[in-house]
């Protein structure tokens, strides 16, 4: 497989690419300019056919990768992959993430490892792994959080534990990688609500939308938009967590 070279496009990897805020990131970042580089764990379909609509666009410019990232083996196997097809990795977004309520009462060690090694684990392993092609490029690092980091959510302890690390991996990544990569995070609020409906039924989301001040809920469009600017126009920001909630934490 060849690698990128310097007058290749950029290269962005996007995790749990295939769906919902991850499309619509790996859309707007092809729109930009960037190759991608379509991480999926179980959504093998929805993944290949958003590469099919990419690559018709511009051809060879989206690759699919199958990992389990919460299987550190998985992740380095991943790292391997992207590195011998890309060599140089401009854009890390760390978007999969894996949420569930876990009530203290009846969280086991089972959910509290599976919500560290969704959201966390498998994230900060694959930057260690992809560390050579980040550096190679100047590249940078975009972790997804959470709005509720600094409003908790109640009964997603383990959730917001792990989301909690992410965030101050983000900010210690931040200093140890400069200045060669750039390390951010966003904090998503209300963008999409949960497919299972049973974190918001219908009460819990008017009354969501009630008390931001937007009076909306934001779209994967406004996450892509912030991914942009921190990877492309914000050369001098590091170590920032940039929240997009459309108010809401300030009420």
């Amino acid at each position: 497989m060849q690698k990128t070279t310097e007058n290749s496009p950029p290269v962005a990897i996007v995790t749990g690419g295939a769906r919902r805020i991850g499309r619509q990131l790996a859309i707007d970042l092809h729109a930009a300019g960037l190759d991608i580089a379509l991480h999926y764990h179980s959504s093998r379909d929805e993944a290949d056919s958003l590469a099919g609509q990419l690559c018709r666009q511009r051809e060879g410019s989206c690759h699919t990768y199958r990992a389990d990232l919460e299987d550190t083996s998985a992740v380095q196997d991943l790292g391997q992959r992207l590195l011998a097809r890309h060599g140089r990795i401009d854009l890390l977004v760390n978007n999969a993430s894996g949420f569930a309520a876990s009530p203290i009462a009846e969280c086991t060690p089972e959910t509290f490892d599976q919500m560290l090694s969704s959201n966390l684990r498998g994230a900060y392993f694959l930057i260690q792994a992809l560390l050579p092609g980040l550096r190679q490029a100047g590249g940078s690092v975009v972790n997804i959080l959470d709005m509720h980091l600094t409003r908790p959510l109640r009964s997603f302890s383990a959730y917001l534990a792990a989301k909690a690390g992410l965030a101050s991996v983000t900010q210690s990544l931040a200093v140890e990688l400069a200045p060669d990569i750039r390390v951010n995070g966003i904090a998503p609020g209300a963008i999409l609500w949960p497919e299972d409906g049973l974190a918001y039924d219908d009460q819990t989301r008017r009354a969501t939308i009630a008390r931001t001040p937007l009076g909306r809920l934001g779209t994967p469009g406004d996450i892509s938009a912030a991914v942009l600017f921190l990877a492309q126009s914000a050369p001098f920001v590091t170590g920032q967590i940039l929240t997009i909630d459309g108010g809401q934490s300030l009420t």
